[in-house]
């Protein structure tokens, strides 16, 4: 049995969209998937609706959610979720909205460094889903800021970056 339980689309910082993310699960013969989209449910109907295209593969609605801790964070899964729960698709909205606030902060923070990239771009990146420091990196790099994608957590927007901002985390 092949399954891959921690799965991002473009609902959040995938690069694939959850249609796809299922074909391609289903041709490379897996039989298990969980999609668990960073502070994100968006992807969840459309994958579950395109799996029905495909009985011998099941996808789990999942979830990732970053928490604090003491001088870090901790990223949880959540598995076979309610995600037509009104009260959690609210506190995931608040989530994404202060990770667009973060993205636009850390886009300002580069600008005063001499980097600028184009905060349209960045959203086009991110294709409507929620918006992440990938997306800045990936802005970055098309650029020429950076050599890797690596590099812009590296030097600039990880925890230690001179353009690193805080977003509402749950504890």
């Amino acid at each position: 049995m092949k399954v891959d339980l921690h799965i991002h689309t473009t609902a959040s910082d995938g690069r694939l969209t959850p249609e796809e993310v299922v074909r391609i699960a289903a041709k490379q013969g897996l039989s298990v998937i969980a999609i668990t989209d960073h502070d994100s449910i968006a992807g969840l109907e459309p994958a579950l609706l395109a799996a029905e295209s495909f009985p011998s593969l099941r996808v789990i609605p999942g979830l990732e959610i970053n928490t604090d801790i003491p001088n870090g964070e901790v990223h949880i899964l959540g598995y076979f979720i309610d995600y037509k729960n009104k009260e959690l698709e609210q506190a995931l909205e608040r989530l994404r909205n202060s990770r667009e606030a973060r993205a636009q902060q850390i886009v300002t923070k580069l600008e005063e460094l001499g980097i600028d990239i184009a905060w349209q771009r960045v959203l086009e990146l991110a294709g409507g889903g929620s918006v992440g420091r990938p997306h800045i990196a990936q802005a970055m790099f098309e650029r020429g800021y950076i050599p890797s994608f690596q590099e812009a957590f590296i030097k600039y927007i990880g925890r230690q970056g001179p353009a690193y901002a805080e977003r509402e985390r749950f504890s």
